[in-house]
């Protein structure tokens, strides 16, 4: 057995070597850890004093959110997860909700309708079975009667109802877990918030979950896209105004038992973590771009090498990369037309 530690602090620092290359005045920079990885704002083109104040506050507002919306630790969601557990047939488990949570947890929900499920944040009680909950977690896979149980309870984002203030589930093997979410709405707050103090020039990057805003310089932030079997880049990309990029990866926290790969990201229909893909990358724009490319990436990596291009097309995605388990890439024209391939290895196959 051999447990292996997250690869989150690599992608950051992928980023910030293409970053530190790009030959411009350097951006003013601040970082944090936050969200169980390394956060930095990059603030190109104002005023130091100005810069060091909004990039303060964009790091604070993430350490609030982090504490609303962790699944393990003292907070509101844990508490909702805590009443949610005491759910009995015929006897569901009922309580307020922070309003500010409400639009989250129905945010979600469409995702997780939209994706057909698979992305599905109501699994936490798998999560934390596989021991992913955790910062430190052990090589261990869990007894197969313990996943089917919870598989055969099919928790679902719709077992919630919320009905003004008030939410309700019945299903006591529901277990919130928005980590596959909170990331990129972090993202949209932060361009928000950026955006409102006037601030046209940033890059928010949230442990390799990356939005741009404006330009770095006289030329666009430039970013890496982290090859999953090795030091440094498949490929480059530009990034354009308003333009946010997720990846999801069996590197990043796994272990491996007798050769075998077991990732973090569990396929909610068997239990079980995904195999046989390595990476997946989508690239949005528009109206929640932060959200949707951190979602999206989910359940392209779960649909797998048969089904990521249908799930692409369901969640509204035109820009994505799939790497399959064997190596092999394949990459939607949109994307292909814009990256710049950093492993002359790579031989991607290009799909409309």
């Amino acid at each position: 057995m051999r447990l292996i530690r997250p690869a989150s602090l690599f992608a950051f620092l992928l980023v910030a070597l293409l970053l530190a290359g790009c030959g411009e005045k350097p951006a003013y920079k601040q970082q944090s850890y936050v969200f169980g990885t390394l956060v930095e704002i990059s603030i190109q083109g104002e005023d130091e004093d100005k810069a060091k104040r909004v990039a303060a506050q964009v790091l604070k507002d993430f350490d609030e959110l982090h504490r609303t919306l962790h699944a393990w630790e003292p907070g509101t969601l844990e508490r909702i997860n805590g009443i949610l557990a005491h759910a009995e047939p015929g006897k569901p488990a009922r309580a307020a909700l922070p309003p500010g949570l409400i639009p989250i947890i129905e945010d979600a929900t469409r995702f997780a309708v939209q994706s057909e499920h698979l992305f599905n944040p109501a699994i936490g009680n798998l999560v934390r079975l596989w021991g992913f909950h955790a910062d430190n977690y052990e090589p261990d896979i869990p007894p197969g009667g313990e996943i089917e149980r919870l598989v055969q309870a099919r928790p679902r984002m719709t077992d919630i109802r919320i009905d003004g203030l008030m939410f309700e589930g019945g299903n006591p093997a529901v277990r919130i877990d928005l980590g596959g979410y909170a990331k990129g709405y972090a993202l949209d707050l932060a361009a928000a918030y950026l955006r409102g103090q006037g601030v046209k020039n940033a890059l928010v990057n949230i442990g390799g979950n990356i939005m741009a805003l404006g330009r770095h310089g006289d030329r666009p932030w430039r970013v890496g896209i982290q090859h999953p079997r090795r030091a440094g880049a498949i490929a480059t990309l530009d990034l354009r105004d308003g333009e946010a990029i997720g990846t999801s990866g069996d590197y990043q926290r796994y272990f491996l038992v007798d050769e075998t790969r077991y990732c973090h990201l569990i396929d909610p229909r068997t239990g079980w973590p995904v195999q046989g893909v390595q990476a997946v990358t989508v690239l949005t724009r528009g109206d929640k771009a932060g959200v949707l490319s951190d979602v999206a990436s989910k359940p392209l990596f779960i649909a797998g090498a048969a089904g990521w291009r249908d799930m692409a097309r369901r969640m509204g995605i035109g820009q994505a990369l799939f790497i399959a388990g064997d190596g092999r890439v394949r990459v939607t024209a949109p994307l292909a037309s814009r990256l710049n391939w950093e492993d002359n290895g790579a031989t991607p196959t290009v799909v409309p």
